[in-house]
């Protein structure tokens, strides 16, 4: 009896420490199973919360180049009628007439005494406009590689000043290249003060090259045409040689 006393007992205290051992190891194990768990997550909404942050990085990056690319879109638009203006008047492109010679040029111009031309002027006004606007000669005559000078007279008959600005072109639009003004009031505001009236001249010579060109061989008139308009902010004017349509 006693020493099965003595086996229940030792094998009683060690089935007891062997569950309590057991009981013991399961919280730590759901405890170590747990802790992954919870760095996961964390972990997954760090990811989440960056690429979050990547993405509004990314949009913000897109629509600064949108908003760029507006903005030089707009520059160019407003830019593109000054340009053009600027390229037809060097080159004559839409009859507009070549502006830019300097005095070195007219002095050593030979004179085409044999081809006589005839230059006509034209004035108009647009809507926009209470001004009275005429050339002061209907026409004159002239000859390649010489200057000459014309006048047109605006007055501003209105109890109101005025500004006023002005685009022309020369037809045929093919000699706008080689009709060259030295002078004149084209695109320039001009003030007119209630009632008053002015002389605007006109300084241009025809370039002797237009005698050696065969396009401009059955040429002999040339007109020479003036339009002022109100000078607003936000005025439009005509490209040179295109028609204008009023906004």
């Amino acid at each position: 009896l006693l020493s099965a006393f003595i086996y229940f007992n030792c094998t009683g205290n060690l089935f007891l420490s062997g569950l309590h051992r057991t009981i013991c190891r399961r919280p730590q194990t759901l405890l170590q199973g747990r802790a992954p768990l919870r760095l996961q997550f964390r972990s997954k909404k760090s990811r989440v919360r960056l690429e979050e942050e990547e993405r509004k990085t990314r949009n913000r990056t897109v629509l600064t180049y949108i908003a760029a690319a507006g903005v030089g879109m707009i520059g160019l638009s407003y830019a593109a009628v000054p340009l053009y203006r600027l390229y037809c008047q060097a080159t004559g492109l839409g009859g507009t007439a070549v502006a830019g010679h300097d005095s070195s040029v007219v002095e050593h111009m030979s004179p085409v005494k044999e081809r006589v031309l005839k230059v006509t002027f034209n004035a108009d006004t647009h809507a926009s406009i209470q001004w009275n606007f005429r050339p002061q000669q209907s026409e004159i005559y002239v000859v390649p590689g010489e200057t000459a000078l014309a006048f047109y007279k605006a007055k501003n008959p209105t109890d109101k000043p005025i500004i006023g600005i002005s685009t022309y072109n020369v037809v045929p639009f093919e000699a706008g290249q080689y009709f060259n003004k030295i002078q004149c009031f084209c695109f320039e505001e001009q003030r007119l003060n209630p009632h008053e009236e002015v002389d605007m001249p006109v300084f241009f010579f025809i370039d002797p090259e237009f005698d050696s060109d065969p396009r401009m061989a059955r040429v002999n008139t040339i007109t020479l045409s003036y339009t002022f308009f109100e000078a607003k902010e936000g005025q439009r004017l005509p490209l040179p040689g295109y028609s204008y349509q009023p906004q």
